[in-house]
Formats: structure tokens, sequence, C-alpha cells
């Protein structure tokens, strides 16, 4: 299994961006997020809490993980 890092914050912001939008997250989408948390870059505070309102809502169940 591949882990794809996020390379740019207009990325990430995309990923963000759609996940809220169409309400589902992939696994795909999710590997990215983790990665990116776990990497050395910096995140912005902004960015810290879009990360942590996706995973708040998936562990809520108000978002779906799909494949």
């Amino acid at each position: 299994m591949q882990i794809t890092s996020i390379s740019t914050p207009t990325s990430l912001e995309t990923v963000l961006e759609r996940i809220f939008a169409i309400g589902r997250i992939t696994r795909s989408d999710q590997q990215v997020l983790m990665s990116t948390l776990l990497s050395k870059e910096d995140l912005n505070e902004k960015e810290l809490q879009q990360i942590n309102q996706i995973f708040d809502r998936i562990k809520r169940g108000l978002l779906k993980v799909v494949d």
C-alpha cells in the first residue's frame, strides 16, 4: 500500500474543501490527512482545525468513510 503525501498547502486545502463539500472521505483521503499530520510540514491553525473537524465527524458518524 502506498501512502500519498501532500506537497503543497493548496493541495491540502483542496482535499479538505472536497471532503466538507461532499460529506464523504475516501480511505485515500484519510491516508493523506494522516500522512500530512505525521509529516514534518508546518500546518497553520486553520488547517489543523479543519483536520480535527474531519476526524471528529468521522468518530461521531457524521462523515461517511467510503472506499
